[in-house]
């Protein structure tokens, strides 16, 4: 949710607030400064406390930023509510999908993750559309009501078994593999499994975040660490932060672009939720990669047509399409690209390499968000087609570097990617 909130509110905050174009993008991109200081250390902390005490914490500081922003009076405590709510989605970014792949059956990850970030762009959508309506202040206080709901909730949430057999917790293990299950489930047979497994890294690791860094690790950190970067580089904290300001930029009505943006996520979203444990991880990235590159470029095209005065009618429907086209298809591919990343590396090194790339990712989202309003002066189209370009890029290196994982269990991706190099 807290992405989405920069976009309806650019207007009321700078004026109720008195901010420069500067001091608002400052704002804008302190969500990113945030989330990069989060990604630091969110794989050490998920491992350290666990992936259900740092939802615990996570959602303290959800509350407590919202908060500081809704009744702020100063814009230094605005930056620091909006700062607080990045370090959270820094960390909570990664902590999803690696709890949502470790506890999943195989057969249900896919569609699970989906839905988990499918539930991320319904709070995009939900800021879209509720403030199009409601004052700024007002809209932060609403977006404290899932952090407040979720508290009593996270009593009957059980404990990752994989994380549960890294810090030896073996008898805890069985307990939540059962909770997560059924009573009538054998889980015995997949208990072992993940002992054995765990066990097996643990003799072959000392812990340290430099085993990432061994050679057999090296290949799928570069491909998952370069595909999260040619994303960033391809816009999505711009058209998330600021769509209501490229609507109204392309002629199109800010309620009416964000209203349909929130319908058409929705719909689309719901739709891959089917998609990815039947046809795939890798198709899917694919075809969102795809439809990412040409969003990109009819938007850029619309805003070209605009400054040789062509088709002066039209042109704004190239953006609203271009822009809905865009959303939809992240609606799906940031969610398969670091389930990806969860299920690809094995749990003794799986913290450093996220936290590696949650990092470069949220650098590369922090140069997009703060320098956007500069460079859509300088260029409307030309900063959407570079946007285009960097989306092709990440389409050509989907398509020639990365695995397809659906059907298979953690401990027999892991295996076959790297269980040569550990002989």
């Amino acid at each position: 949710m807290p992405v989405g909130y920069s976009s309806p509110t650019q207007s009321e905050i700078t004026e109720d607030l008195g901010l420069s174009v500067a001091e608002f993008s400052l704002f804008g991109s302190l969500l990113t400064i945030g989330a990069m200081l989060g990604a630091v250390i969110s794989g050490k902390i998920i491992d350290f406390l666990g992936r259900k005490g740092t939802m615990w914490i996570l959602n303290l500081f959800y509350i407590g930023g919202w908060l500081a922003i809704a009744f702020t009076k100063v814009s230094w405590l605005l930056d620091l509510g909006r700062f607080v709510l990045g370090f959270r989605n820094g960390i909570a970014g990664f902590l999803m999908p690696v709890y949502v792949a470790e506890v999943a059956p195989k057969n249900l990850r896919g569609t699970i993750s989906a839905l988990g970030t499918l539930m991320v762009c319904w709070g995009l959508s939900f800021m879209y559309v509720v403030g199009s309506f409601v004052n700024w202040r007002t809209l932060a206080l609403i977006a404290t009501i899932p952090g407040l709901l979720q508290l009593p909730l996270l009593f009957f949430i059980p404990e990752s078994p994989r994380w549960l057999a890294k810090v030896g917790r073996q008898k805890d293990l069985e307990v939540a593999l059962q909770s997560l299950r059924g009573d009538k489930v054998d889980i015995s047979e997949e208990a072992t499994e993940i002992k054995d497994y765990t066990e097996s890294l643990q003799s072959a690791s000392e812990g340290s975040i430099l085993d990432v860094f061994q050679k057999k690790y090296i290949r799928p950190l570069l491909i998952f660490a370069g595909l999260l970067i040619l994303q960033s580089l391809g816009g999505i904290a711009a058209i998330a932060y600021y769509s209501g300001a490229i609507f109204l930029s392309a002629g199109i009505s800010s309620m009416v672009g964000l209203v349909t943006l929130a319908i058409v996520q929705t719909l689309l979203g719901a739709l891959g939720i089917s998609l990815v444990d039947k046809v795939g991880r890798r198709p899917v990235l694919l075809v969102c990669s795809a439809g990412l590159c040409l969003g990109s470029f009819l938007t850029g095209l619309s805003f070209l047509l605009q400054d040789f005065n062509c088709w002066d009618q039209g042109a704004p429907y190239f953006a609203l399409i271009g822009l809905l086209l865009y959303m939809a298809s992240y609606t799906l591919v940031a969610g398969m690209t670091w389930l990806l990343v969860s299920e690809v590396f094995p749990v003794n090194v799986k913290g450093s390499a996220g936290s590696i790339c949650n990092f470069v990712s949220n650098v590369f989202n922090w140069i997009v968000a703060y320098f956007f309003n500069f460079l859509i002066q300088w260029s409307s189209a030309g900063i959407f087609f570079i946007f285009s370009a960097f989306c092709g890029a990440s389409f050509l290196l989907g398509a020639a570097m990365v695995p397809e994982t659906k059907g298979r269990t953690l401990e027999e991706i892991q295996a076959s990617m790297f269980s040569h190099s550990m002989e």
